[in-house]
């Protein structure tokens, strides 16, 4: 499996140059590290995790991309994570505008010093490739760093009587039925229904409070404790079970680090909820994790209609949701994916998302190991 935004199985589709480049990760990224930690501003002051971000992940792109046919376009490898990285360096980094640059000019000439010299051909058609994908990631990640820089967000307007109405009238139905039960039975059946709609309301306002503090800038309380991902997986999975079926499937091994665990299972429940909810019925569901270089990548991937490149950013804005979305029958009010990613970011992390009509959606969350450093990390306000 690739680090790449699309989770790609299985690397023996991608072309020779790709599978090579791929090879060369670590080699490429270690020189890149050094290179910036000597060249830009700050970059030595951060923890290996930080410093590297998502540029496993860009780069794993930029090699799929080579692969003839692979891709669209070059700059498909770009916008999401390069977004994502973009937004990460202002809120964690001391890094301005020109840092960004270079760090990306510098993976550019890494990438050409390292293949050159392990004696790596590439034509010019693939170099206008890879410098296609490095430009584009220029573009949105400095685009990305200016607006957390200038603080520029949206005033949230919204209401929550509409999506709270539900679960509040049947839980206002079964009190009305108490008086009028006889049966033991039948009333532990109403009062654990009264009991389970109350739960979606306060898990919907809770969502709602910790996702508008996080945009306030203001911290998730984390309480980072020591455990195992696979335990949240496989219990978030057993629950989803219960209510739609056998069609999750999970992959990856052990991985015990240090988060906040009721928000890690909340971002994972937020993420299943969505592939549920737009991925095509009856098909399967795959939830995965990975490590690498002292950071964790979870992810969850569902098949159906694609969320259109120029919407991406769109479903991670608080009460926005996708044109699709809200021209569609499916219910929701726009704070389930932004919570996912202050989640992310609320461990020093950022969540990518890659998503085609070929490949289907993977969401993915990738953050440190150990979080515990960054729960003081500044946020965009």
């Amino acid at each position: 499996m690739t680090l790449a935004s699309d989770q790609n199985l299985d690397a023996r589709s991608l072309s020779p140059l790709s599978r090579r480049m791929l090879a060369l990760r670590e080699t490429v990224l270690a020189s890149w590290a050094e290179r910036v930690c000597a060249t830009v501003k700050g970059a030595g002051d951060l923890s290996y995790p930080v410093l590297l971000n998502t540029l496993p992940t860009l780069y794993d792109n930029i090699a799929e991309a080579l692969t003839p046919g692979y891709r669209a376009s070059a700059e498909v490898a770009a916008p999401s994570v390069a977004l994502e990285h973009g937004g990460e360096r202002a809120r964690l980094t001391r890094y301005e505008a020109q840092a960004v640059i270079y760090e990306y000019q510098i993976l550019r000439t890494t990438i050409i010093d390292v293949l050159s010299q392990h004696e790596v051909p590439f034509t010019v058609q693939e170099t206008q490739i890879i410098n296609a994908s490095i430009d584009a990631s220029i573009r949105e990640a400095v685009t990305a760093f200016t607006l957390a820089q200038s603080a520029f967000r949206e005033q949230f307007v919204a209401t929550l009587a509409h999506d709270l109405r539900n679960p509040l009238a049947a839980a206002s139905s079964a009190v009305q039925l108490i008086p009028h039960v006889r049966n033991t039975g039948k009333l532990d059946d109403v009062a654990r229904k009264i009991s389970e709609n109350l739960r979606r309301i306060d898990q919907m306002i809770q969502d709602l409070l910790d996702t508008v503090m996080f945009q306030r800038g203001e911290r998730l309380s984390l309480h980072p404790t020591h455990f195992d991902i696979l335990e949240v997986i496989s219990e978030v999975c057993e629950q989803a079970e219960a209510v739609h079926g056998k069609r999750f499937e999970m992959s990856g091994l052990s991985i015990n680090g240090w988060w906040g665990r009721d928000a890690v299972k909340r971002a994972l429940e937020n993420m299943i909820s969505n592939a549920v909810k737009y991925g095509s019925p009856g098909t399967p569901i795959r939830i995965a994790c990975q490590q690498y270089d002292e950071r964790m990548l979870l992810s969850v991937h569902n098949h159906g209609d694609p969320i259109p490149p120029d919407q991406v950013e769109t479903v991670f804005q608080v009460f926005r949701r996708t044109k699709a979305a809200t021209e569609g029958d499916k219910q929701g009010w726009g704070i389930g994916l932004p919570y996912v990613r202050s989640v992310a970011e609320s461990h020093g992390g950022s969540i990518d998302l890659d998503s085609t009509a070929g490949r289907g959606t993977t969401f993915s969350i990738n953050i440190p190991l150990d979080a515990r450093p960054f729960q003081n990390a500044p946020v965009l306000e």
